[in-house]
């Protein structure tokens, strides 16, 4: 092969014989490549189709040949990063060639190659750029946790203090009674560094800081997950009820003494056939208005409550959920404090308490189920923020509606879903800090004749974790913005904060699940040794995908709530209204759908902040239309709205997933613009744009579909993915450091320096 135009096309028939990577489709792509050059004569062109013949292929020693001579062109040429630049090289002159380059560029996204891959194959041992790629942090680490920590940063460095002491050792003990007692002594600890009381009012010895009490609960989880939800259960759930339902006479009566954990409680409102549906608890207060209290009743035992934390070894008072009864009308749900057992732990009268014994994970909280029997206690234990009984004995609330009201007062205990979020993302960074850090350490494999290299180095390795550390980052820029938004709440704006809270609960939540499921599967064996931590990462936060309300019901939540913002905006759904939203929908995405826009590939694009947030805007609102489309479909022709929202719940869960993304990434832009250093400003770019098009990827089948894009497209940002998580490889164990966890905290023996 001596005419230089020909010896061009060696990397590209070699890349097509020496591996099993492409398909017949993508030889095809390849011959078309070859005929649509005119510069080449027919008997050229035919000569080049024969090499690229899948019945015909060229002999070993043909191979080697070619290997042979690309070997040869890119020696010493640190230039080569593509498989044009080897053609060149190949070809000796420029003449017939250079004009190629951007034929050669578009034929490596149609086959979904990246050159520098193809290259590695002919790189001796000094050359190989898989086993000299090396931590080498580019920015400061301590500006990156400063960024992370924001205005919380003084009572987080106070927390990571106190867990950080010779007393937080890790319990080993395999007996759940000693890995209880020792999750309560740690919770006293807590108690007496007032980081218990710190979102009650000062009156009431509180720190009256909300924002620090979720820093708190998210520091903790650094720590063992059994104190972060025995804690959250006695200062958050419990006292908070108090504090969020309660009125003065509660407060002056019961804060003091549960932030100081001298009465510590439950919050009963699970039972055990419903769960998540609160409105249909079973649990009677029935009112007496002879002797001015309530009778507390557990009617059968699948009204019992049950999972209640701080129930089966220490709590002594609950706030219980239940419906209250007036003269036989039943007036809903409502909160009373019912107490449990006396200060020496004996159970009252009319109480039966079980234990739910040991758990798939949290084994230092101890569940338990209560049932009452006729329990009386005085009319002043009723929670009546939002609904009394008078003097007269009749019911009483400032809130008219009954659906109202239950929301309401629902809406209160929202802080539970901001907490729990963050304490999944925390249990992420450790888990990531573990794998991350371990890989970067643990060698296997290497090029021929060559040491073995970090399996951090390898693209699969990058693929399975760097995507995932983007998106923690993502996740806690979101989780600061949600927490910002409850904080500075509106009344108006309650309904959305409170479906963004449960949205965000679920996205967070089965994101550190999956997390951990790949960091497990990542440090391979090691990881399944209980002193490297996963496992007990992995079965504590299992459950955060149930409580607080099961995640895939939460999802629908969020959905109910975008359908509800469709219909604020464009009418009750009629076909107007729908017709109007798909139209100012397609004002934007008719310009992106163009032929140009579906195929564009070029680096600039695809590293674009705003063609990001137009996918997402654009996939947000095509499927909520959809599902607005579907339903209204679905009760024109006869359904009632119940069994509608029913036949089309699989689409709710793409509604509420595809407008969280978009949440995500709004917030991941918007904190990267607050950043003034630069080199910090630039790794969390290239961690903002690998969170993105990684998004983008993985809903890849449903922008084909929609039209949105093109393979061309698709494959291009795949390879970009795999470029981002090369460039950001060198700064992935910085990147996990500035969680600045606690190295006592992290404990796993292949991740403590």
């Amino acid at each position: 092969m001596k005419n230089t135009k020909l010896q061009a096309f060696i990397p590209l028939f070699y890349l097509v014989w020496s591996d099993d990577l492409l398909t017949q489709k993508e030889f095809a792509t390849l011959r078309e490549f070859i005929t649509s050059l005119t510069f080449l004569s027919t008997e050229e062109q035919h000569y080049l189709l024969s090499k690229v013949d899948i019945s015909n292929p060229p002999s070993r020693n043909e191979l080697a040949e070619w290997k042979g001579d690309i070997e040869k062109s890119i020696k010493d040429k640190s230039s080569i990063k593509s498989v044009f630049d080897i053609a060149v090289a190949l070809s000796d002159t420029h003449l017939d060639v250079s004009a190629l380059k951007p034929d050669f560029t578009k034929l490596e996204n149609d086959l979904g190659v990246l050159g520098e891959e193809v290259i590695q194959n002919f790189k001796t041992k000094a050359e190989s750029f898989t086993a000299s790629s090396q931590t080498n942090s580019t920015f400061d680490i301590q500006k990156i946790t400063e960024l992370l920590d924001g205005k919380e940063a003084a009572i987080i460095k106070k927390v990571k203090s106190v867990i950080s002491r010779p007393e937080f050792a890790y319990e080993t003990s395999t007996d759940i009674n000693v890995y209880r007692q020792t999750v309560y002594n740690w919770c006293k600890v807590l108690a007496e560094e007032n980081l218990g009381n710190m979102a009650y009012p000062k009156q009431y010895g509180g720190g009256e800081n909300i924002a620090d009490y979720f820093a708190i609960m998210e520091t903790l989880s650094y720590h063992d997950l059994s104190l972060v939800i025995k804690f959250g259960v006695q200062f958050g759930l419990w006292g908070m009820s108090v504090q969020s339902l309660g009125t003065d006479k509660h407060y002056a009566k019961y804060l003091k003494d549960i932030g100081s954990l001298k009465l510590p409680g439950c919050f009963a409102m699970t039972e055990t056939h419903h769960g998540s549906n609160v409105k249909g608890l079973e649990t009677t207060a029935t009112y007496n208005h002879s002797n001015q209290t309530f009778t507390i009743h557990t009617p059968n035992k699948n009204a019992q409550k049950e999972y209640i934390g701080n129930a089966a070894v220490h709590g002594q008072m609950a706030t219980v959920f239940a419906k209250l009864i007036i003269d036989g009308h039943d007036y809903g749900v409502n909160a009373f404090v019912v107490p449990l057992r006396d200060t020496n732990g004996n159970t009252l009268p009319g109480i039966t308490i079980g234990d739910c014994g040991h758990k798939m994970g949290l084994n230092g909280v101890d569940n338990g189920t209560i049932s009452f029997d006729q329990v009386e206690i005085p009319k002043e234990n009723m929670l009546d923020r939002f609904a009394s009984v008078n003097d007269k004995g009749e019911f009483e609330s400032p809130i008219p509606s009954d659906n109202r009201r239950f929301f309401t007062m629902l809406g209160t205990l929202v802080g539970g879903r901001i907490g729990i979020p963050r304490s999944a993302l925390a249990a992420a960074k450790s888990g990531l800090t573990i794998a991350i850090r371990y890989s970067d350490q643990r060698r296997q494999f290497g090029p021929e004749n060559g040491s073995e290299v970090p399996i951090l180095n390898y693209r699969m390795h990058q693929r399975r974790l760097l995507p995932h550390l983007a998106k923690t980052y993502a996740v806690h820029f979101a989780l600061q913005y949600l927490t910002n938004r409850f904080l500075n709440r509106t009344e108006s704006e309650m309904q959305e904060i409170e479906a963004l809270a449960a949205g965000m609960k679920s996205y967070s939540t089965w994101s550190t699940r999956d997390i951990l499921q790949e960091c497990r599967e990542a440090i391979g064996g090691k990881g399944y040794l209980s002193e490297n931590r996963i496992d007990a990462l992995k079965n504590d936060t299992e459950i955060y995908t149930t409580f607080e309300g099961d995640n895939t019901v939460l999802m629908q939540l969020v959905a109910k709530n975008r359908l509800s913002e469709f219909r604020k905006a464009f009418g009750e759904m009629g076909s107007l209204g729908i017709i109007n939203y798909v139209y100012e929908n397609a004002k934007t995405a008719i310009a992106e759908k163009n032929p140009i826009a579906t195929r564009k590939t070029d680096d600039e694009h695809l590293l674009d902040s705003e063609f990001h947030l137009q996918a997402f805007i654009h996939r947000e609102k095509t499927i909520l239309a959809s599902a607005a489309r579907r339903i209204k479909k679905l009760v024109d022709g006869g359904l009632e709205p119940y069994d509608a929202f029913n036949v089309v719940q699989h689409q709710m869960i793409d509604v509420a997933q595809a407008y969280l993304e978009r949440i995500v990434l709004e917030q991941f832009q918007a904190a990267v613009k607050t950043v003034e250093d630069e080199n910090s400003k630039l790794i969390l770019t290239k961690l903002y744009q690998l969170f993105a098009l990684s998004q983008i990827e993985k809903n890849k089948g449903w922008y084909l579909e929609d039209g949105y894009m093109e393979a061309v497209k698709t494959k291009a940002i795949r390879k970009m993915v795999n470029q981002l998580c090369w460039d950001i490889r060198p700064d992935a164990v910085s990147l996990v450091d500035a969680f600045d966890i606690p190295e006592s905290c992290l404990a796993a023996p292949i991740a403590v320096d």
